[in-house]
């Protein structure tokens, strides 16, 4: 996907959102803001971003490995006289042995090791991009809930325009009664409408509650029950072409990266199993002191005036050869094996299923955005309609039925309309996860 479209397609989700910062107070929460503070405060995605992290380090352990390192060593070993220059332990060069030296060690050919190094390498890829699979899952989530909140915001609006309506019809219903025009049953059924849109705004208003708890939970640290969000519903954002999004996805998808990172490493772990069979060279350089003395030289004897050089150094080399594990190392190949067809396997899987989402949630766009302007046709019908079948009630044409029919209709038709623009936002979410253009 070209950077100009990527844009375009994330525009379209935070297309009211102005620059991450913390928001004021009494400022509606945008949809960006919304989204900072979700990855600073969601212990999964945070959880993601430490594996991650913990992963990168893992990898520096491992190229570590990889280089010569120096140790220093001190010791002191004392040992029982006896008479005799070792002492009553033999193998010792003396009742006292003072023992400091630097050591350089290095592997200078270990399979293992350099797959151990690949594989954490790749380790650190999948960790990546799991991170960004948590990320992503996070993104549709604080979407949905976000716009379901703006949902639940405009449903109780609604709500509360047909009490208000609801409450003018009374009012004229009972006008009508005074002159005579129409029967008091027509008043009761006028009644049992105020009260039944007074129940419907008082659920709006709990629903509306509880989808603002459940958001703040979401991206709060702390306890939040009266912040409001932006509502930009109105503005519908452009749905790119299916082959456009399908060719994104493989390229960007977060679940195919993290399938092809895990090949990846079990393909390594066949050649760190397979260099359990192969020799391995190291090399070790000490220098030092390793005498009967604390110090450079040793003291002066009639043979030595000068006394000896202590200080020096020793090289040596190692090259080990496995023999026989009783088939320990056989087995791990088998086992590396195994697991590279089973991570396969996986990828195949995350293949057809990131194809299969993407026309499932491009044609759900599709439809929700299709319907938009059905729904918002028939929500200015049902305005005129009641509109008209007032002025036909007042004039005596229509019944009182036809007139709660049309509230009723109307306030249908509203939250139609609402449920549809948050289905098209929804499904942009859905696609922008899968195709990884956040």
């Amino acid at each position: 996907m070209s950077g100009f479209t990527s844009r375009l397609l994330v525009a379209g989700l935070l297309l009211a959102a102005p620059a991450a910062g913390q928001p004021s107070p009494d400022a509606p929460l945008t949809l960006r803001a919304a989204l900072d503070q979700a990855r600073a405060n969601s212990q999964p995605f945070r959880s993601a971003q430490l594996a991650s992290d913990l992963a990168a380090e893992d990898k520096k352990q491992a190229r570590a490995a990889l280089l010569p390192s120096v140790s220093g060593f001190s010791q002191y070993i004392y040992t029982q006289a006896n008479g005799t220059p070792s002492g009553v332990f033999v193998p010792n060069d003396g009742p006292r042995v003072y023992a400091m030296w630097l050591n350089v060690h290095g592997d200078v050919f270990s399979l293992s090791k350099w797959a151990e190094y690949r594989g954490a390498t790749a380790a650190e890829a999948v960790a990546r991009a799991k991170a960004d699979v948590a990320g992503r899952g996070l993104v549709a989530t604080i979407v949905q809930n976000y716009y379901g909140l703006v949902a639940a915001q405009r449903k109780l609006a609604s709500a509360q325009q047909g009490l208000r309506e609801a409450q003018q019809f009374l009012d004229i219903t009972k006008k009508q009664e005074s002159g005579g025009e129409v029967a008091h049953s027509d008043v009761v059924k006028a009644q049992i409408q105020v009260s039944q849109r007074t129940r419907d705004a008082q659920d709006a208003e709990l629903a509306a509650l509880k989808s603002r708890l459940g958001l703040s939970v979401l991206i709060f640290h702390d306890f939040r029950d009266t912040f409001t969000v932006a509502d930009d519903l109105q503005t519908l954002a452009p749905l790119l072409p299916l082959e456009e999004l399908k060719s994104s996805a493989v390229a960007n998808s977060p679940d195919v990266k993290a399938a092809e990172a895990s090949v990846q490493q079990e393909r390594l772990g066949i050649d760190a199993a397979r260099g359990g069979v192969l020799p391995s060279v190291s090399f070790d350089y000490f220098y030092g002191i390793n005498a009967n003395e604390f110090a450079t030289h040793s003291a002066p004897t009639p043979e030595n005036p000068s006394g000896v050089n202590l200080l020096g150094s020793v090289a040596q080399v190692q090259l080990n050869v496995p023999l026989w594990t009783w088939g320990a190392a056989q087995s791990k190949m088998k086992q590396a094996q195994l697991r590279v067809q089973a991570a396969r396997s996986d990828l195949t899987l995350a293949q057809r299923q990131l194809q299969a989402s993407v026309s499932t949630f491009h044609r759900e766009a599709e439809i929700a955005r299709d319907q938009v302007a059905s729904l918002r046709e028939s929500l200015d019908l049902s305005t005129e309609s009641l509109r008209l079948t007032l002025l036909r009630y007042q004039a005596g044409e229509v019944s009182v039925l036809e007139v709660v029919d049309a509230q009723t209709t109307l306030i249908q038709a509203r939250n139609a309309y609402d449920d549809g623009l948050v289905r098209y936002r929804v499904a942009l979410a859905a696609l922008q996860t899968l195709t990884g253009t956040l």
